[in-house]
């Protein structure tokens, strides 16, 4: 019975994504912002092909019988329940995208193929193939002269069953199999939106165009039947596993960026018609599962539409009213930045108030003759990034600068290593993360000398160190100029220069070693005070929830009359209002304009409840295989700001989706209430805040 309390990872990860292509579904948002979220869509959908569904082919390799603790399903089992999902909601995509175009078309941009086109047209865009095109392009034969060619990751290919030319004098063997032709479309030489001569706003996709003139490509052969092709490759690569110790790890991790690049593939895409017989070859030639092919009678790739939405920028009605960060009213900038932190905690809300008094701090530490070091964990950067421009100036200036740059942060590793020479080059001592562990923290330490004496600055986020995203995710930033806390974050800098981690800590909770265990007495204090007559409280906000430890003892609370309330934007494992289990748990999740990602702990009520922020979801990868912080949160606004935050989130109902006991979603519609959606109140507080400011 307790198994019914449980969700597989992968499924509750494409219910997810699920809720993203409702986005696009709302005819509420404007165009512009549902084809933004049906772009979301496949990216996050790539993503998890590439990584989890990859992670699990790995599994299956090395143990196709092992089994995941919550719902035993095996790696295979997994895998192909989650390409059956996938293609319920891939059907649901197409008609997500028909419905946009046929906005579009109103609009007066229109999506055409050539049945669509006259003959007018098709002449111009047959010289423009000849001319533009044909040149260029290069195209494969398999056959026994030829093997089979790489096919790049999320490159599109357009794909031919070829047979030899009949006529008269012919001699060739009527029985001779068919030959697979394969022409890369994917060049940034051409573009991808291809304009229609003499119809304003009409365009034909650059591969479609490719597609049809196939035949005189393959001027040899007689194209049978032809489609489109997109594969995607496993990019789940452990690091650690082939590390060498006698390399560079920079350097090793450049040569990681390349291999992924090469990895099996573990899908393919297609559109078009074209032979099983043929598809089964290409699967045979990539050593492909046949059930990881999936057929869409839509575009392969989506990402044109930043294209068209550029083109359509000057409308706004079909974008989300511009909204920018304020400025904070915990920070007068006029004044030292170090100064006010010292007077009082302050905390910042992105993306409502801007990361301005963060970064001039940063500015500000780096020149201030008071600052002696500065430390900091850094997981991913904006491009062009002024906490690197900081850090930099610091050491510049002769400041003690350590960095932990962490060079495995999926897909940021190429940005992560430039950064890291940057860094190098200015002064600073940069570490590259630890054996086998993340290091997931957004920790910063500054410390000064005044008078004697040593003052710690510092600050812990959920969020990563980015400009750009603090504009896009919800996250949560304090700054506390508390010793205490100080000391320990000096404490765990020390440990990761010696490439450890820390086993004790007295305020903050930190993984591997001290963050689950102290999650599991929070909770525990949670259950005494429910048996004790009182009244136990958790809330729970956070990205994600897997960690079966953690949900067995929430399953507990539950199970003791505990309530818990939570807001989990992505996967939740545990499924709440089970009868006799987790009756006690309720569980929203919230996807908008904004992607939450904020992580907020509360446990108990009024002034002896404790409140915590940190970088950590309750994920196993977290909490015992990452360097992740929790940062206790004492100041009473900061508490009373915390608590408002969280109870503003459990009560939209424009935004939100009530998870069922079945794993399932349910949207939450205002209907005759007030409409609250969280992300809109908080901006609107923001700039009521910021106008009063003088």
């Amino acid at each position: 019975m307790e198994n019914l309390c449980f969700e597989n990872r992968e499924l509750s990860w494409l219910r997810f994504n699920e809720r993203v292509l409702e986005e696009a579904e709302d005819e509420r948002l404007p165009l512009c912002e549902r084809l933004t979220f049906l772009s979301i869509f496949q990216s996050n959908l790539d993503e998890f092909f590439m990584v989890r569904i990859g992670s699990l082919h790995d599994q299956m390799l090395l143990d196709s019988e092992s089994r995941e603790n919550k719902t035993r399903m095996t790696p295979g089992e997994q895998i192909f329940a989650a390409a059956e999902r996938t293609r319920e909601l891939c059907e649901r995509r197409g008609k997500a995208y028909r419905a946009l175009i046929h906005k579009l078309e109103e609009q007066g941009i229109t999506l055409v193929d050539f049945a669509d086109i006259g003959e007018k047209s098709e002449k111009y865009l047959r010289s423009l193939f000849k001319e533009d095109y044909l040149p260029l392009l290069s195209a494969f034969v398999v056959g026994k002269k030829q093997s089979f060619p790489f096919l790049q990751n999320k490159e599109i290919y357009a794909i031919a069953s070829l047979s030899s030319k009949g006529g008269k004098g012919d001699k060739s063997d009527k029985n001779e199999k068919s030959k697979i032709g394969i022409v890369p479309c994917g060049s940034t030489v051409f573009p991808r939106l291809i304009p229609i001569p003499d119809r304003t706003g009409c365009y034909i996709l650059g591969e479609e165009l490719i597609l049809h003139y196939l035949p005189l490509i393959f001027s040899g052969y007689k194209v049978k039947l032809s489609a489109l092709a997109r594969i995607t490759r496993n990019a789940d690569i452990d690091a650690d596993s082939i590390y060498d110790e006698d390399l560079n790890y920079r350097e090793h991790m450049a040569e990681v960026v390349k291999l992924r690049k090469k990895l099996c593939p573990i899908r393919i895409e297609l559109k078009g018609d074209i032979e099983n017989d043929t598809v089964k070859k290409i699967c045979e030639q990539i050593n492909l599962d046949s059930r990881m092919v999936f057929k869409y009678d839509t575009p392969l790739d989506v990402s044109f539409f930043s294209g068209i939405s550029d083109d359509l920028r000057s409308r706004a009605e079909l974008f989300y009213a511009p909204r920018h960060p304020q400025k904070s009213p915990d920070f007068d900038e006029s004044r030292s930045i170090l100064d006010q932190i010292e007077e009082s905690d302050k905390m910042l809300h992105y993306p409502y108030q801007s990361i301005r008094p963060f970064l001039m701090m940063l500015s500000e530490a780096a020149h201030d003759p008071s600052v002696i070091s500065i430390k900091m964990t850094l997981y991913r950067l904006a491009h062009d990034s002024k906490v690197v421009e900081s850090l930099a100036e610091a050491a510049e200036n002769g400041k003690q600068v350590d960095v932990l740059v962490e060079l495995k942060a999926r897909f940021d590793e190429e940005n992560n290593i430039e950064w890291s020479r940057r860094l190098e080059r200015a002064g600073c001592h940069v570490i590259y993360g630890l054996d086998g562990l993340k290091v997931h923290s957004k920790l910063c330490l500054i410390l000064r000398r005044k008078k004697d004496e040593i003052k710690y600055i510092t600050q812990i986020g959920t969020g990563n160190y980015n400009e750009k995203t603090s504009r896009l995710y919800t996250d949560l930033s304090v700054m506390t100029a508390d010793p205490d806390i100080g000391r320990e974050a000096s404490a765990i800098f020390q440990a990761l220069t010696l490439g450890e981690t820390v086993d004790h800590m007295q305020r903050l909770l930190v993984a591997p070693h001290c963050l689950q265990n102290k999650l599991i007495d929070l909770i525990d204090g949670e259950i005494a005070k429910q048996n004790n007559g009182q009244t136990g409280h958790i809330r729970l906000k956070m990205n994600s929830l897997t960690d079966k430890v953690l949900m067995d003892k929430l399953i507990e609370a539950s199970r003791a009359g505990v309530k818990v309330e939570m807001v989990i934007r992505g996967i939740c494992c545990l499924r709440p209002g089970v009868e006799g289990f987790t009756e006690n748990i309720s569980t929203i999740s919230i996807v908008g304009r904004y992607l939450e990602h904020s992580r907020i702990y509360i446990f108990g009520d009024g002034d002896d409840a404790e409140f915590y922020i940190s970088s950590a979801d309750w994920m196993t990868r977290n909490t015992l295989r990452r360097v992740e912080v929790a940062l206790p949160v004492y100041s009473a606004p900061l508490r009373k700001r915390l608590e408002d935050v969280f109870s503003l989130m459990r009560s939209d109902n424009v935004q939100a989706r009530d998870m069922r006991s079945d794993g399932t979603y349910v949207r939450r519609y205002p209907g005759k209430e007030k409409p609250v959606s969280c992300q809109d109140i908080f901006y609107d507080e923001a700039y009521r805040i910021a106008s009063e400011i003088k």
